[in-house]
């Protein structure tokens, strides 16, 4: 319509009788190619440089094989990529968002301790206070509490005894 000499300003008051409201903006913002935002960019190319370091073929089966570097956490994912070119300015969002994205997550060295393990053929004790945990006054009920904390020489076991009335420690014991 624009060589024939018409301009969108005109053709939308003819459609506007019509009963159609559509505003020159509207239109000009539908025709105007999309952009990219430049996070998507830079995101697309450090998925690329992950996928690209984190995993190889092999030549014998043809299947993908995951790097050491695949067993990276973000940190040192960030470290990598700031070293290679183009990717000086790679953030950390970025990495964590890639990561997430391909289902990567860094090994992590601590160990797991397991604290409790449950006997399946264990008696329970009983629940003497049968689950009211009030007192009419000090001393005449106290319950226990067990927990651990993790110290630089390993994990330090302890156990509390609790007054309920008055809501204080009345013992502890810790130990190795």
């Amino acid at each position: 319509m624009r060589a024939d000499g018409y301009a969108v300003e005109s053709i939308l008051r003819v459609l506007r009788q019509q009963g159609f409201r559509v505003a020159a903006r509207t239109y000009r913002a539908w025709k105007r190619p999309a952009r990219i935002a430049e996070r998507t960019v830079t995101d697309a190319l450090v998925e690329d440089k992950i996928r690209d370091l984190a995993w190889t073929v092999n030549l014998v089966t043809g299947q993908l094989q995951m790097t050491p570097e695949g067993l990276y956490g973000r940190r040192k994912w960030v470290a990598l990529l700031r070293r290679r070119p183009g990717l000086a300015g790679t953030s950390r969002g970025a990495v964590d968002r890639v990561m997430h994205t391909l289902g990567l997550e860094g090994v992590r060295r601590s160990k797991k301790l397991r604290t409790t393990i449950s006997d399946p053929d264990g008696k329970r004790a009983g629940d003497l206070l049968n689950r009211d945990f009030t007192a009419a006054a000090p001393n005449r009920v106290w319950v226990t509490d067990f927990t651990y904390v993790r110290t630089w020489a390993g994990f330090v076991y302890v156990a509390f005894v609790v007054d309920v009335f008055a809501q204080r420690i009345v013992g502890w014991h810790a130990e190795e």
